[in-house]
């Protein structure tokens, strides 16, 4: 899988944590809609 600016981005699969619960989600599901991908990998790491 590899982004190229200018192009479609990959679909990928991945767990989000929405409206109290994790649940996997996918770029293809939100197809023709404006989305902000944030990644935090910090924030469930016990440091």
């Amino acid at each position: 899988m590899l982004a190229r600016v200018g192009k479609a981005a990959p679909d990928f699969e991945a767990n989000a944590f929405m409206k109290g619960d994790f649940e996997k989600v996918k770029l293809s599901d939100y197809k023709g809609k404006w989305i902000v991908l944030w990644f935090y990998p910090g924030d469930f790491t016990f440091v």
